[in-house]
Parts: C-alpha cells; sequence; structure tokens
C-alpha cells in the first residue's frame, strides 16, 4: 500500500506506511493538505512507522508554523508514541 494523505469529510486521513521508503512523498502531500485545510492529520490507518515517520510529523509541524495554522495530531499508532517516548520528543508533539 502506498502511503497518503487524503481529505475525508472532516479530517486528513493518513494511510499507509510512516517509513523511510515513503517519508518524502508523505511530508509534501501534508504540506499541500495544510496549505489547504486547518484539520486534524488522523493516523488511524497508518500501518507501520519508523523513526522517518517522527521527522514527517516535525516537517508538517515547522511547515503548519510557517504557514501561521496549528497541527493537531489524532489517533497516533501506538508504535509511534513509542518512538516518541524514546526520543524524548513525546511533548513535542500535539499527539490526542
Amino acid at each position: 500500500m502506498t502511503a497518503s494523505v487524503q481529505r475525508i469529510d472532516a479530517r486528513l486521513a493518513v494511510a499507509g506506511g510512516m517509513t523511510l521508503d515513503s517519508a518524502a512523498g508523505l511530508f509534501s502531500s501534508g504540506v499541500q493538505a495544510l496549505s489547504r485545510d486547518d484539520l486534524p492529520f488522523d493516523l488511524t490507518g497508518v500501518t507501520d512507522v519508523d523513526s522517518s515517520g517522527l521527522a514527517v510529523l516535525f516537517g508538517w509541524q515547522r511547515a503548519a508554523v510557517a504557514q501561521g495554522t496549528t497541527l493537531r495530531i489524532a489517533n497516533p499508532p501506538h508504535n509511534l508514541v513509542s518512538l516518541a517516548e524514546v526520543y524524548g520528543v513525546t511533548e513535542l508533539l500535539p499527539l490526542s
């Protein structure tokens, strides 16, 4: 499954893996979505995560600040939260 960001109702649904292979594409798709909408990124459909997934989230966060909006992350997968805890960055990300 190719990783993607799609607007579905009142959310930006992220699907597929947030890994090194998909990081550049997800970053770009997410930044484009930020410029159009102030909607939460819903990570319910994320199937796999590595540290590149954290890099994507931080990239989206920087882009949101630059655009004067706020990044909101809903339904982060457990393995993403675990990685954030291991790296000590949980409190730096808007995970809900």
